[in-house]
């Protein structure tokens, strides 16, 4: 019988892990074998115990407990590491990834997709800014960057095993599940399902808009080069401009007498000057720092204890 690995990433989802196991379970086909690994990325509550309970009714239940808070991104990558499945999919743990569209990834699955993706028509819990920022998100991904990723399609996945060892081979730090699918060029095996997000059953969205805001920033730096073209391109920009000022300054002295002004002048150059510097060595610095950080090669993840995890 195949298996399928269910890989739910949770932090601070105790009131959300019964109902999502149960719903799991209501929607399931039958006719495989199941592993549910929960990846606790650090919480503060009781979401650890909450589990552990679960997990000593039903050996199904799997927990891998990190020492700390390590993000979405790896506690996916971790639960992948550990999955013996035939397939993966990818969840969140507050039921915005209905598991009522699971018979409808695996069937993909079934009939030849070897990569099922979903795709949010509309989401009831997020706030038409919310949708704005996301939809400018996405273009400016892939403006920057060199793949057309689609828009509105979260970690709600599947993903076959063959692409799971794909996947595993790739080990930076900073890094984009949905970036990484693109980079592997698996289009021909994808097909996507359109969902309505439905809200959270319970408890509130751990991501606000400054963590969203650094996971845009990391997901442009992370696959594109062209910020620091960009970056050239204002520099040149700014020093052809500076000529251009000085000459014609130059021809305002010569043919009428008129000296520039030199507080203002000076004032004006030191600040246009020191605005494009700044910019420039900020768009360096942050290339710089995540090669700095991913030369040390550290590990992704530490693993605090694991629950059901006999092989």
């Amino acid at each position: 019988m195949k298996i399928i690995s269910l890989i739910i990433s949770v932090y601070n989802e105790e009131s959300n892990i019964q109902k999502l196991i149960d719903e799991i379970w209501l929607h399931v086909p039958q006719n495989f074998e199941y592993e549910l690994i929960f990846v606790n990325d650090g919480s503060s509550d009781k979401t650890e115990n909450t589990i552990e309970l679960l997990a000593q009714r039903d050996t199904r239940i799997k927990l891998l407990n990190f020492t700390t808070n390590y993000g979405h991104e790896i506690a996916m990558s971790a639960g992948m590491d550990f999955s013996r499945g035939d397939a993966i999919i990818f969840m969140d743990g507050d039921l915005q990834h209905p598991p009522s569209l699971l018979p409808e990834l695996i069937q993909r699955w079934e009939n030849g997709s070897r990569i099922v993706l979903t795709k949010r028509s509309d989401n009831e819990e997020k706030s038409f800014f919310y949708n704005i920022l996301s939809l400018i998100y996405y273009k400016t991904l892939n403006y920057l960057s060199e793949y057309d990723m689609e828009t509105n399609t979260p970690d709600f996945r599947l993903i076959d095993r063959y692409y799971v060892e794909i996947l595993k081979k790739y080990k930076e730090n900073s890094r984009l599940f949905r970036g990484l699918l693109y980079i592997i060029n698996a289009k021909k095996d994808t097909t996507t399902v359109e969902f309505i997000a439905p809200k959270r059953y319970s408890g509130e969205s751990k991501y606000n808009y400054i963590k969203l805001s650094n996971l845009a920033i990391d997901s442009i730096l992370a696959f594109s080069i062209k910020p620091l073209r960009i970056a050239l391109l204002f520099s040149v920009t700014i020093f052809i401009f500076s000529l251009f000022l000085g000459f014609y300054f130059f021809l305002e002295w010569l043919f009428y007498g008129n000296e520039a002004p030199g507080f203002m002048t000076l004032m004006l150059t030191i600040t246009i000057l020191g605005s494009a510097n700044l910019f420039v060595l900020s768009v360096i610095g942050e290339y710089v720092g995540r090669i700095h950080i991913e030369s040390k090669n550290r590990p992704l993840y530490t693993i605090k204890n694991m629950v059901n995890f006999h092989e």
